[in-house]
């Protein structure tokens, strides 16, 4: 019954709920497999993202790039076919794909012709199913997974890297506080059985979310349990919890990025503490609110930065919300108090009602053209996916005008009573002192020189 009302939802009503990005029809496979199906406004073309639910933090930190390796392995060829004869078979249905590791999930990512979907998809299904991991093709993968990663690991990057010099102001902090590993995961070390029982424990239909948006097959309902549908589903297997903050870190850190240079970058970062409602909307408006503080004071008003801004992350289990500014080495002491002072303003005075309100109504405008398109919807889908309940996702203009003024002063005091961590990337020479160093370099040489001729003339 239900795969009747969806073929009938999918021939149609397309033209009527297309434009209602919130409602979308999701059902569960027998196996497991989650479905996420939503006709869209461009003709002859479907966007289909399949996310399987294992990313880096579901390994320690010697094995963390175990599922990014099984990723690229699976592009490796079937059939007896090597990569570029894979390529070539979607290629030749009209097709692009490609996939991502991220922290949380490995997801499939392909655009395709409206005409192709079920070629694609039985495609998508043989590399999940039929790819053999021979000895050969691991050893091809993990030299693709070392240069994407920046290289061969020398031991110069992982001495830097162990002292806390090799990495982002944000990546170091991490570091610092437990939250992420000190040295760049290796890959040498895995092995196909490794691999091969990643596979079998977590490429697993109750483990996946198959989204498709676009021109769909009226008889997709019926294709999907008839072949992702006979998957075999496994036991569940419990993912990592996420770290929390273990370690107390410095205050302040200045870090060496590059070797000349007048430029720096002033980073303020702050843990931000759980809220018990509208947390991600809270802090996305205060986050915007901070935007337009810092261009104001930074920029228009003291002319240190171009462009400063705020920024929110999550590191490990812990989001953190940062003020940022590139800008030149000799102000760095004004902008620092340039931030101090907007920080003690802030909690003095509260947030600007006007200037929130308005910031929030912009927020609410954007919400209009956001997601535009199959690709963008299926993207939103498949980030958004924890929102889904009972054929929609929920509203997030809604969410977003749930905020109020005062909640988001709590936020803000809440996050600005703490000292936060005032991280510095700096080269290590100006150009200044580089040319004062080389200056010196030469007098000293000139006196070598100097005394070397003063001496064999003495001996002369």
């Amino acid at each position: 019954m239900r795969r009747l009302l969806l073929a009938c939802l999918l021939m149609g009503s397309a033209h009527s709920f297309a434009f209602d990005r919130l409602q979308v029809e999701g059902y569960t496979l027998p196996n497991g497999l989650q479905l996420l199906l939503k006709p869209g406004t461009e003709r002859g073309h479907v966007a289909i993202r399949l996310a399987v639910g294992v990313g880096l933090d579901d390994f320690g930190c010697q094995d963390k790039e175990l599922p990014h390796l099984l990723e690229h392995l699976l592009f490796s060829g079937i059939d007896g076919g090597g990569e570029g004869a894979l390529e070539e078979r979607m290629q030749a249905l009209g097709g692009e794909w490609n996939a991502y590791t991220s922290n949380a999930d490995t997801t499939f990512v392909i655009e395709a012709p409206a005409q192709n979907q079920r070629k694609v998809l039985d495609l998508l299904l043989a590399i999940l199913t039929r790819t053999e991991l021979t000895d050969a093709a691991v050893t091809a993968a993990k030299q693709v997974v070392e240069r994407e990663d920046g290289g061969h690991y020398s031991h110069l990057q992982r001495l830097l890297d162990r002292q806390d010099l090799g990495h982002s102001a944000s990546n170091q902090l991490a570091v610092e506080l437990g939250l992420k590993c000190a040295e760049r995961a290796d890959v040498d070390h895995l092995t196909r059985t490794q691999l091969e029982k990643l596979r079998q424990d977590w490429y697993a239909p109750n483990n996946m979310t198959l989204i498709m948006v676009g021109d769909l097959d009226k008889l997709l309902p019926a294709y999907l349990e008839r072949t992702y549908g006979q998957l075999d589903p496994v036991d569940p297997t419990e993912h990592r919890p996420l770290p929390e903050i273990q370690h107390a870190a410095a205050t302040r850190r200045d870090l060496i990025h590059g070797w000349v240079g007048d430029g720096a970058k002033l980073h303020w970062l702050f843990p931000e503490p759980v809220l018990d409602d509208q947390h991600d909307e809270t802090y996305d408006l205060l986050k915007d609110y901070l935007d337009w503080a810092l261009y104001r004071q930074l920029r228009l008003e003291h002319s240190l930065s171009y462009g400063p801004w705020s920024e929110r992350e999550v590191l490990g289990g812990v989001g953190f919300l940062s003020l940022n500014a590139d800008l030149d080495r000799e102000n760095l002491p004004e902008a620092e108090q340039v931030l101090q002072t907007l920080r003690a303003q802030l909690l003095k005075d509260g947030l600007d009602p006007a200037t929130f309100a308005r910031l929030q109504q912009a927020a609410i405008a954007r919400q209009a053209w956001a997601v535009q398109g199959n690709s963008a919807l299926a993207d939103y889908y498949w980030s958004a996916s924890g929102d889904y309940v009972d054929g929609h996702f929920s509203d997030p203009v809604k969410r977003i005008k749930a905020v109020s003024l005062e909640q988001t002063n709590q936020a803000m005091r809440q996050v600005f009573k703490q000292p936060g961590y005032w991280r510095i990337e700096k080269p290590l020479f100006t150009y200044d002192a580089l040319s004062w160093i080389a200056g010196g370099m030469l007098v000293l040489i000139t006196l070598v020189l100097l005394g070397i001729r003063r001496y064999r003339k003495g001996i002369a």
